[in-house]
């Protein structure tokens, strides 16, 4: 089963200016950086690299986990930084509703950025990292035209699942990865963002290697276009680019030590 995001690739038009936000702000450890690219480690299992481009930027949507226990020192960091906080219409910033609490904060090239956190989540598990206490990356915001046939094909190739199936908004989620998707005409909240789609690359890992080769033989059967070696296999669905990476060193049973309801491997 895909067990995490792996890696997430963006866009940018300043790569002074993220790591300005990244790393001067957020505190990110950076792992590499060029002229036209920054990579930062944001945790020992997920890197975030922004690539300069020299076109408009559709902004993205991800959400970090971080601990119940510390998300307040999370938020603190977070305002302290002089980055855009998000509020809701009726002023507040920190959302907190049936043993969840969230925040929303905006980058440089105006990415959505959300701390978000669940009392459920075992804290027990894995080392925070970053000032801000970032256990994984959880959500990657994945707009599209129909979100029924989006879902549906990640469930049926990359054997992912959903809490309830919707129309117009979804998690589709396996081990600690939320691909939120997300009717192109439905608005991000809190500030009714447009959710344009960004041109992005999406790595998942799999400690499972015979899990790689499953989505392989998958994918061969419905004639899916892909690239794949030993260790990776890389296709583009809905105009997002998507890889499927063999991550050995992730122990498989993280997602259910974190105790997160849709852990149980299929």
């Amino acid at each position: 089963m895909i067990t995490h995001f792996s890696k997430l690739t963006l866009q940018t038009v300043s790569i002074q200016g993220v790591h300005q936000v990244y790393a001067d702000r957020l505190g990110f450890p950076i792992s590499s950086q060029s002229d036209k690219q920054i990579t930062f480690q944001v945790t020992p299992d997920f890197r975030l690299t922004f690539e300069e481009a020299y076109e408009p930027i559709s902004p993205a949507h991800i959400a970090f986990q971080v601990p119940y226990s510390l998300f307040y020192e999370s938020a603190k960091k977070i305002k302290e930084s002089g980055l855009l906080l998000v509020r809701w219409e009726d002023g507040h910033d920190i959302d907190q509703e049936k043993q969840r609490m969230n925040l929303y904060f905006r980058d440089g090239d105006g990415n959505l950025l959300e701390i978000i956190a669940h009392q459920y989540v075992s804290e027990e598990v894995v080392l925070p990292s970053t000032p801000l206490h970032i256990l994984y990356l959880r959500e990657v915001g994945c707009p599209v035209e129909s979100v029924p046939v989006f879902t549906q094909w990640l469930k049926s190739n990359l054997s992912m699942k959903t809490f309830e199936d919707g129309e117009i908004f979804n998690f589709v989620v396996s081990g600690t990865a939320h691909i939120v998707a997300t009717w192109k005409n439905r608005p991000w909240i809190p500030i009714a963002m447009k959710a344009l789609p960004p041109k992005m690359h999406v790595t998942f890992g799999t400690p499972d290697q015979a899990f790689l080769q499953k989505v392989r033989r998958r994918f061969e059967k419905s004639n899916v276009l892909f690239h794949s070696d030993a260790h990776e296999l890389t296709f583009v669905r809905e105009g997002y680019s998507f890889s499927v990476i063999h991550t050995p060193d992730y122990a498989p049973d993280i997602p259910c030590k974190l105790q997160l309801p849709l852990s149980i491997s299929t």
